[in-house]
């Protein structure tokens, strides 16, 4: 909202709506979640090149995944990664949803942290600690990082 507050055309593509969305009936496989994120990336990508500053929040747990979507987008238009970084025991204790509750029963297949693996970033072009820094910090760590990214003024 802060940059729509100041006149930038933004859109934010999150996990929840691409999944009830794009991707309804899509699994957790590996397979599936590359097939779902380069779905979005496709999104992301028309979307940027129309003008609009694109903002994606999904569990992207694989490099291989996460190179591809780079791939789509960067054909056309700037990608910055940024990675949110936070560790799985605060992960669990946080569990808004109650999936690593799920999960750790062995309720969840597939299950990112827990019965899956996760590959942090090798070079993200920014990381976010939820960990130890606060929303605001973070919040303006995006910001800058949108502003040096596209040459905008914010």
């Amino acid at each position: 909202s802060i940059l729509r507050n100041r006149g930038y055309r933004v859109e934010l593509l999150d996990g929840d709506w691409a999944r009830q969305t794009v991707s309804a009936g899509s699994g957790f496989t590996r397979e599936e979640r590359t097939a779902h994120l380069k779905r979005i990336a496709w999104i992301a990508r028309l979307l940027a090149r129309n003008g609009v500053i694109v903002l994606c929040s999904f569990v992207s747990p694989y490099r291989e995944a996460r190179k591809a979507v780079r791939d789509i987008v960067e054909e056309e238009v700037p990608f910055k990664e940024i990675y949110v970084y936070c560790p799985l025991e605060e992960c669990i204790r946080r569990d808004p949803k109650g999936l690593y509750k799920k999960a750790l029963r062995g309720e969840i297949k597939h299950f990112t942290g827990i019965s899956d693996p996760y590959e942090p970033p090798e070079n993200p072009d920014l990381v976010l600690n939820t960990y130890k820094d606060s929303v605001e910090t973070n919040v303006e760590k995006v910001l800058e990082a949108v502003r040096k990214g596209f040459n905008l003024y914010i």
